[in-house]
């Protein structure tokens, strides 16, 4: 049997255009033997699978995206989208792939939403013994049109980093993230936390950069970022990454305090 619960199923064009990027970058993809890549939860229409497919052929032409969701009815009507590299199974946290093949990454976007938080890393722990060596999960959730998102990178060893990922145009204070941030950490923003530390840190650099704000919202960003690290937060990668709107940290920067 499929293990996890049916979620709502909200899904909509260009969503997760942010983490699709993301992913396109990664080592994991970039570097697999056998780029397959899993869709973990699509939800009630096939919008996702096929967006994150041709998303990623611009990094490996021969890139194959499978769809799984929960609900055979999904399944069915997704099914009628399929096309070559993109597929559609029945199927839930187990990642039942056809012939024993195991993905280079599970994308599991806004399915951890309705979960406990303690039932977090147990669901990390069966997707990424699924994964091929080298493989990651990378678990998270956005806002309803993707321009708030956020995202953890999980291999078989553990939560590795945490990434937030804005759309700056129209951003007015970074801690907006707050409301979409992966179910592990979005009961730990309170005083106390790592991960309210970082936004109250957050918050004040974009402040303390607003004088930027005439040159743009990414040179705003940019420094904003550079403040950050400036003040001892390991920030990683660096502009080519911090221009899109994102920032990666380590997951011990932001993990929960026992």
């Amino acid at each position: 049997m499929p293990v996890g619960s049916v979620t709502r199923g909200t899904t909509g064009t260009n969503r997760l255009r942010r983490v699709d990027r993301w992913i396109a970058a990664h080592p994991a993809l970039r570097r697999a033997d056998d780029p397959l890549v899993v869709d973990l939860g699509y939800g009630a229409s096939a919008t996702t699978p096929l967006e994150l497919h041709q998303r990623l052929l611009r990094a490996r032409p021969d890139v194959e995206v499978v769809g799984i969701e929960i609900e055979p009815e999904r399944v069915r009507r997704a099914q009628l989208s399929a096309r070559p590299g993109v597929s559609f199974l029945l199927g839930g946290f187990e990642v039942p792939l056809d012939g024993g093949r195991r993905p280079a990454v599970i994308r599991a976007f806004n399915v951890l939403r309705q979960y406990d938080e303690s039932q977090v890393a147990a669901s990390w722990a069966l997707m990424t013994s699924r994964l091929q060596p080298g493989g990651v999960l990378v678990e998270g959730t956005c806002d309803e049109i993707g321009r708030v998102s956020s995202w953890v990178d999980v291999d078989e060893e553990g939560p590795r980093t945490f990434t937030i990922s804005l759309r700056l145009a129209s951003l007015e204070l970074p801690s907006i993230v707050a409301e979409r941030l992966p179910k592990a950490l979005i009961h730990r923003n309170v005083p106390g936390e790592r991960v309210h530390d970082l936004l109250v840190d957050l918050d004040r650099a974009w402040a303390v950069a607003a004088p930027l704000s005439v040159y743009g919202p990414v040179q705003r960003w940019v420094a904003t970022i550079e403040g950050l690290r400036a003040g001892g937060w390991p920030v990683r990668h660096g502009r080519t990454r911090w221009r899109l709107g994102e920032l990666t940290l380590p997951w011990d920067a932001v993990a929960p305090r026992a």
